[in-house]
C-alpha cells in the first residue's frame, strides 16, 4: 500500500494482519487546504485519514458534507493535486508510534523519524485521538515539582501532573526558560521528557536536539516538530501526536513524564486557520468558535493517575502582551501555574525576567508548601509591591525624600529582586556564565536572610547572577562580608 509506505513509517505494514477491501474516492474541488471528495459506496468516518498521489499528499476528514461528499483538510502540502484525482481511504484516523524505541528519536506528525537515524523498529501504532483519563482514574494527591529555578520554585511553584504556562510577548525568553527546565529536570527525575515544537522555528528544534545531545539526556527524550512552514492541519494535530506517546509512558510503561509544548497559542493560531478554511463563522477577535473545546481537547488529556503522571509546562505566545487576549484567557483557566514573563524585567536585565507579582500558583498554600514557604513568599511578594508602589516618589523626589522603613524596604526588595535571577546552563555560550541550579530550600534560606537584613552592607551587585546565597559572601570584599544572624533573631 504505497500511501501507507510514504505517509507512516514503513513498519506500519508489518503490524496489518487483516486485509481489508480498500475505498477509493474522487477529487471533487481543493481550495488551498480545503479538499471536498466524493465517494460512491462508503463515506469515510470523521477523523479518517485519506491518501491522494500515491500517498503523497494527506487529508484528515472533518466534516461530511452529504451521502456521498466529505470535506477535509489536508495535512500536507497540495501541489500537485486535481479535480478527479483518486482519494484512497486508509480505514482509520492520523496514528502515533508508541513503545521505547521512539525514546532519543525525532519525529514529525505522522510519526517518521526526522533527525536521519534510520527507520523505526518494534513499535506499535496508536490513534492520535484518545479520551482523557476517566475521573475516577485520577490521583487527588498534590506534589511539588522541583525545577532548581529560584523565582519558580519559591514563588509559583509547579505540581506534578500539573499544567503550567509561561506566558510571554516575543523576545521576551519562553523557549530559553523550557529548555532550561529540559535541563535540569532531565537531570533530577526519573522520567520521559516529551518536546512538542507547534509552529515554531526549525532553528530552535535544531539546537534543542544538540543541546540536548551534548548533554547527554537525549536517551529519555523524544520530539515532535511541526514547523510554522507546514500546513495548519499538520501544525493542529501534532499536539495531539505527542500527547498519545506521552499516554504510553503514563499508562503503559507507568512513568512520569514531563511534557514540555511550545507554543500552546500556535496550536490555537493553527485551528483558527482551520476552522476560516472550512469557513466556520469566527468569534471574538477572529478565533474559531470552537476554540475552547478544542484547547479543552488537549488539556484534559493532561492528568496525574495512579499510574504515572504527565506533568506539563507550555509557552503561551500573548499577542501584543495583552493578557485579555481570548487565547491567553482560555488557557489560563487550565493552568494551575502561570508563570508571566515582564518585558520590562527583561530590559532591566532580571533574568529569568519572571514577573514575581503577576505570577501565580495553586500550589502555594501552607497545605502544600508547607507554613515556612508559604509565609516567605508573601513577605517577597509584599515587599515587591511596596517597591513597585515608591518607584514612582523615587523618580521624581530621590530616594532621599522616602521615610527610614521605606528605604529598607527599597533595599530589600532591589536585593530579592537581584537574588532572584539565575545563570542558566543552556546559555553559557552566550552570558560566559556557569550555570546553576538551586535547591528549594537553598533558595528560601537566600531570601529569608534578605528578608532580615542580612545582606544590607553588601553591594546589590553582589546578589546578582548568583546560586545559593551562599556566593553572595563568597564574592564579597573582605570588608564587606556578613556574619550569619542567630535562629530567631
Amino acid at each position: 500500500m504505497p500511501a501507507q509506505e510514504l505517509i507512516g513509517d514503513r513498519s506500519r505494514l508489518a503490524t496489518e494482519s487483516v486485509k481489508r477491501p480498500v475505498n477509493h474516492g474522487e477529487v471533487v474541488s481543493v481550495r488551498g487546504s480545503v479538499v471536498d471528495i466524493s465517494f460512491e459506496t462508503q463515506l469515510p468516518a470523521i477523523q479518517s485519514l485519506l491518501h491522494a498521489n500515491q500517498g503523497k499528499i494527506a487529508i484528515e476528514v472533518l466534516t461530511q458534507l452529504d451521502t456521498r461528499h466529505v470535506r477535509g483538510i489536508a495535512l500536507t502540502a497540495t501541489q500537485g493535486l486535481a479535480r478527479g484525482n483518486i482519494v484512497e481511504d486508509s480505514g482509520g484516523p492520523l496514528k502515533a508510534p508508541v513503545g521505547r524505541a521512539i525514546l532519543s528519536r525525532m519525529f514529525d506528525v505522522f510519526g517518521n523519524t526526522i533527525d536521519r537515524q534510520g527507520a523505526l523498529s518494534d513499535v506499535t501504532w496508536r490513534s492520535v485521538h484518545n479520551a482523557p483519563p476517566p475521573l475516577a482514574n485520577r490521583s487527588t494527591r498534590s506534589e511539588m515539582f522541583e525545577t532548581g529555578i529560584k523565582v519558580i520554585d519559591v514563588l509559583a511553584p509547579l505540581e506534578r501532573g500539573g499544567k503550567a504556562g509561561l506566558f510571554g510577548g516575543a523576545g521576551v525568553g519562553k523557549t530559553v526558560l523550557l529548555t532550561e527546565m529540559i535541563h535540569n529536570m532531565l537531570g533530577h527525575h526519573q522520567g520521559v521528557s516529551i518536546f512538542c515544537g507547534i509552529g515554531e522555528r526549525c532553528r530552535e528544534g535544531e539546537e534543542l536536539y544538540r543541546e540536548m545531545k551534548a548533554a547527554g539526556v537525549l536517551s529519555s527524550m523524544v520530539m515532535l516538530f511541526a514547523q510554522m512552514n507546514e500546513p495548519p492541519g499538520s501544525r493542529f494535530r501534532v499536539a495531539h501526536a505527542a500527547l498519545t506517546m506521552a499516554e504510553y509512558f503514563r499508562d503503559d510503561e507507568h512513568r512520569d513524564v514531563l511534557l514540555l509544548i511550545d507554543n500552546i497559542f500556535r496550536f490555537i493560531q493553527a485551528g483558527s486557520e482551520v476552522s476560516g478554511l472550512m469557513g466556520q463563522m469566527p468569534s471574538r477577535l477572529g478565533y474559531q468558535p470552537t476554540m475552547g473545546t478544542e484547547l479543552s481537547g488537549i488539556e484534559e488529556r493532561i492528568a496525574n493517575t495512579e499510574s504515572g503522571a504527565i506533568t506539563s509546562i507550555q509557552a503561551v505566545y500573548v499577542p501584543a502582551d495583552d493578557f485579555t487576549d481570548p487565547a491567553a484567557v482560555h488557557t489560563f483557566s487550565h493552568l494551575s501555574a502561570s508563570i508571566v514573563l515582564s518585558r520590562k524585567r527583561t530590559s532591566e536585565g532580571l533574568f529569568p525576567a519572571v514577573d514575581p507579582l503577576q505570577s501565580s500558583s495553586k500550589m502555594a498554600t501552607p497545605g502544600i508548601v508547607g507554613e515556612r514557604h508559604y509565609r516567605l513568599a508573601q513577605e517577597i511578594r509584599q515587599t515587591l509591591a511596596q517597591y513597585s508602589e515608591l518607584k514612582d516618589i523615587i523618580a521624581m523626589l530621590g530616594m532621599e525624600q522616602l521615610s527610614r522603613d521605606d528605604r529598607n524596604v527599597v533595599n530589600r526588595a532591589r536585593r530579592l529582586e537581584r537574588f532572584l535571577t539565575q545563570p542558566f546552563f543552556t546559555t553559557e555560550q552566550f552570558t560566559g556564565l556557569k550555570g546553576k541550579l538551586v535547591g528549594l530550600q537553598d533558595a528560601l534560606d537566600g531570601c529569608e536572610r534578605i528578608l532580615n537584613d542580612e545582606f544590607k552592607d553588601l553591594p546589590e551587585s553582589a546578589l546578582y547572577m548568583i546560586g545559593a546565597i551562599s556566593e553572595a559572601q563568597a564574592t564579597a570584599s573582605p570588608q564587606q562580608k556578613v556574619e550569619p544572624c542567630p535562629p530567631n533573631s
